[in-house]
């Protein structure tokens, strides 16, 4: 049963002040309910540490200031980079300058609005496949729905980039090692708390350097393969043949198959993780509020899922807003951490030059003087013009500017196809006694899963 006034779950706020280890040790085990109950009124919140200064920033000019009228004045911070190096290298993700210019240069062509109708086949076929393997699960009994949607999310990242399912085997090599990645990499690695310098060895748990190296083994395999069918003229026209095949437009260099593999890591993490986290709340969300995921059925029950065609998505509205609500309630990357490249002042208060600047999409999607109702599920907020300026303003799931997610149209159309290729399919119920409550370590995900019924329908 549903009950369409109950709000989707939200996770405890911090009680009171806590020592910086206690912070620390709360931050540890949950990023979100490590945070005061303030940040979903404050417009900025200042952290001090004996080893660096944190600003929050709430404020939507502070957020459009970082992200897009000054970027480059505000790089990524290094401290993002210290749990996630020994599976992504010199991903784009976390690098900065120059460098990070020139991967943009040439991964931004494969995510062109052109090349995801082109791609869009592989996807689709992601989705058939994702409905099929629910078929048995289809019970009535209790089903950990995360674990689905990361399998589906994994299919798609290796339909769309190498032309090959999940049931391969190297494909699914990669992806049960990035299971095993998870449970070991550390949600705070040591660097991330102390400035170390850059000659200072960082202290990796030995599961997370052997998963890490194992994952980029595999996906070195993938990626020499591609280099030799791109020599002998047989690759497929997919993502990896078309990055691997782009020259930077300013040097004229492509990427090398060490500089390959750190990008296919960050599509895999970002590309998979965001998504499973996406999709699994947002088919949580509609099996809290059936009469929602009764209209997604209906909208999806217009088009055959027996033919591929790209125009589908036009008519998937009201999946799409289900799609964009989820990702506004439970943003899969919660915060963004930049860095203060020299002096600032920020509403009036002076932010020292290497300072950390922290945008919460979290808190800034559910903000109390931003949104209306901010933590009620209306996905037909985006109709009205309150929802719209809101989104212009306070809506970042993908980040904005420059450094926006370059897969972010990409994830839409992912997440509002497969949403509705399975509600279409399918009725999701919630299971009481498994309630779901949002956790965030790399993404925010089931504390214990995200449990629902699965039934057909009639």
């Amino acid at each position: 049963m549903t009950d369409a006034n109950l709000l989707p779950p939200k996770p405890p706020a911090r009680p009171g002040k806590v020592s910086l280890w206690r912070y620390m040790k709360l931050f540890r085990r949950d990023i979100l309910s490590a945070q005061p109950a303030h940040l979903y009124r404050a417009w900025m919140a200042e952290f001090r540490t004996p080893f660096f200064r944190s600003f929050l920033c709430n404020d939507p000019e502070l957020v459009e200031l970082v992200l897009k009228g000054r970027p480059d004045d505000f790089p990524k911070s290094d401290r993002v980079r210290e749990g996630l190096a020994p599976l992504l290298g010199n991903s784009v993700f976390i690098t900065n300058g120059e460098t990070w210019k020139r991967q943009r240069r040439i991964i931004d062509p494969a995510f062109e609005g052109g090349r995801v109708r082109e791609v869009f086949p592989a996807m689709w076929d992601a989705g058939v496949a994702c409905v099929e393997r629910l078929a048995p699960l289809a019970d009535g009994q209790p089903v950990e729905i995360e674990a689905q949607t990361s399998h589906a999310a994994a299919d798609v990242i290796f339909r769309t980039l190498f032309s090959i399912p999940i049931e391969h085997e190297v494909a699914g090599a990669v992806f049960d090692r990035f299971k095993d990645h998870q449970r070991t990499a550390p949600v705070v690695n040591l660097g991330a708390i102390l400035p170390l310098p850059r000659w200072f060895p960082r202290f990796h748990r030995r599961e997370t350097r052997e998963t890490a190296r194992d994952i980029r083994a595999l996906i070195t395999r993938l990626t020499a393969d591609r280099m030799e069918a791109i020599r002998a003229g047989t690759a497929p026209d997919d993502l990896a043949t078309k990055i691997m095949t782009t020259p930077d437009p300013e040097t004229g260099a492509c990427f090398d198959t060490e500089e390959m593999v750190d990008q296919v890591a960050i599509f895999f993490l970002a590309g998979h993780e965001t998504s499973a986290s996406a999709l699994a709340w947002a088919l949580y969300l509609l099996a809290q509020h059936a009469e929602w995921q009764d209209r997604v059925a209906e909208e999806a029950r217009a088009f055959d899922p027996e033919k591929i065609y790209f125009s589908t998505m036009s008519r998937l509205k009201l999946s799409r807003d289900v799609f964009r609500e989820s990702m506004r309630l439970y943003p899969p990357v919660p915060m963004m951490v930049r860095e203060a490249a020299c002096p600032e002042t920020f509403r009036e208060r002076s932010v020292p030059k290497g300072s950390q600047v922290v945008l919460s999409p979290w808190h800034l999607h559910r903000h109390e003087r931003i949104w209306e109702r901010p933590d009620d599920f209306d996905p037909g907020r985006f109709a009205t013009p309150e929802g719209k300026k809101c989104m212009r303003e306070a809506y970042v799931p993908f980040s904005a500017g420059q450094r926006v997610c370059p897969g972010s149209a990409f994830a839409m159309i992912e997440g509002a196809l497969i949403l509705s290729l399975l509600v279409r399919e399918y009725r999701f119920e919630l299971v009481a006694e498994k309630p779901a409550m949002p956790v965030a370590h790399l993404t925010v995900r089931g504390k214990d899963g995200i449990w629902l019924k699965i039934t057909r329908r009639g």
